[in-house]
């Protein structure tokens, strides 16, 4: 699968966001989008018109880019909300939510989901005692997640935490910071869903054109 590695603070810049993609910098001054605030490119700083598809097209790639999916994974998850019951666009968010790599970034073992990623990929994390090195593993309630014994010295993993611990993790995880282990109580509801600024009927709207 392809991967974007160009700098991402061009991606909060297209979304006129900050999408958190560089961790603790994007809450200081440093943040891209706080520096220039528009969008890049020669034309970047020329007022445009947008259309109803560019709003349901940014929503999308917006939400795309915050999850850190290709165009071809966002669209199976779309398809997958859309045969479950309930509202499409909340069952997607949630969907989303469940992923490995953004549970490891939720409890704290990675500043962002590319790091966060990266340790499930270079097997660092036990679920339920196994070894998962997929991060679009869908996670369920009553899930553990844990740091292997090897890597809880890695400092950069300790920091991650440390931070997590003084932010405070969502509703529906807990972290076990002295052991290195998080649970997931519930499944999230959207309420419960950090970056409430998503539109998810725009992606609705526009996948149903």
């Amino acid at each position: 699968m392809g991967r974007y590695i160009g700098p991402v603070c061009r991606l909060c810049r297209r979304e006129g966001m900050c999408l958190s993609l560089k961790g603790d910098r994007s809450a200081t001054d440093k943040c891209g989008v706080v520096r220039r605030n528009y969008p890049p490119g020669q034309h970047g700083q020329s007022r445009k018109k947008i259309s109803v598809y560019g709003l349901q097209l940014r929503e999308k790639q917006r939400t795309k880019r915050t999850y850190g999916l290709r165009e071809k994974q966002f669209r199976k998850y779309f398809d997958m909300a859309d045969r479950m019951k309930g509202v499409t666009g909340e069952n997607l968010l949630i969907l989303l939510e469940r992923r490995l790599d953004t549970i490891v970034y939720r409890l704290g073992f990675g500043v962002t989901r590319a790091e966060a990623r990266q340790l499930i990929t270079h097997g660092h994390l036990r679920i339920n005692g196994r070894k998962i090195d997929i991060p679009s593993y869908l996670v369920r309630p009553g899930d553990v997640i844990e740091l292997r014994q090897k890597s809880r010295p890695m400092e950069r993993i300790n920091e991650a935490l440390d931070g997590a611990v003084r932010r405070g993790s969502p509703s529906w995880l807990e972290l076990d910071r002295p052991h290195y282990r998080g649970e997931v109580k519930s499944l999230p509801i959207r309420e419960e869903i950090a970056g409430a600024a998503f539109q998810e009927q725009l992606i609705v709207e526009l996948y149903s054109r």
